[in-house]
């Protein structure tokens, strides 16, 4: 497990260094001033190979499944950066259907992320820790989907070029379908809890009968 987890953290920077090299040639730039099919490529591919990878591999799964789920909540404070988007909303530069959803929404995630890795990551709040995870996902699709819309519902706006130039680029092809991937791993953890806990649970001896 330990090779494998260095393997994986190499992946995951050179995936990195792919989306920092495209944004910083300008591949994700988009004429039309939108979230164009480049990033939405760039976006999607890792989700893919991660679902399908997950599925397929016995090994990859005990390994995702093995890792701190209480790091991995952690790992989403940095959403905490949303209040960048709201920013640049209020300087006319990001338009206010994606910034307000996305931005509060990305602060409250990454403001809670610690108090769920600290008090959240158990059996006991299965329900709650998952509940918190779908919220996650919830925001990153409702970003993402306003992100690609954005010009399209207000033509009028500021449009979406900021989201396709560094350093933003990096938000919608790196840490968008990383932080997706944690959250799935974290739910998918939960959903064993109850199993082990059952499995772990002592069977009830009956009751002995009294000597006659």
């Amino acid at each position: 497990m330990k090779n494998y987890g260095k393997f994986i953290t190499g992946l995951i920077m050179v995936w990195f260094i792919l989306a920092l090299s495209a944004s910083a040639l300008h591949l994700f730039q988009n004429a039309s001033n939108r979230v164009g099919v480049a990033v939405a490529i760039a976006s999607a591919t890792p989700l893919v190979i991660f679902s399908l990878w997950f599925a397929a591999s016995e090994n990859f799964r005990q390994f995702t499944l093995s890792l701190d789920p209480a790091i991995l909540t952690s790992a989403q404070a940095w959403r905490f950066i949303g209040f960048t988007f709201v920013l640049l909303e209020a300087r006319g530069l990001l338009p206010a259907i994606f910034a307000w959803p996305a931005g509060y929404g990305d602060m409250a995630i990454g403001i809670t992320a610690g108090f769920v890795a600290w008090k959240l990551v158990t059996p006991a709040q299965r329900n709650a820790f998952i509940f918190w995870q779908v919220l996650g996902i919830t925001d990153l699709v409702t970003a993402v989907t306003l992100g690609t819309t954005a010009q399209l519902l207000r033509p009028h706006d500021p449009s979406m070029l900021p989201m396709t130039v560094l350093p933003l680029s990096l938000v919608p092809t790196f840490l968008v379908p990383l932080f997706l991937i944690l959250h799935t791993i974290c739910i998918a953890q939960a959903r064993s809890w109850k199993f082990a806990s059952e499995r772990a649970r002592p069977t009830a001896r009956p009751a002995q009968q009294p000597a006659i």
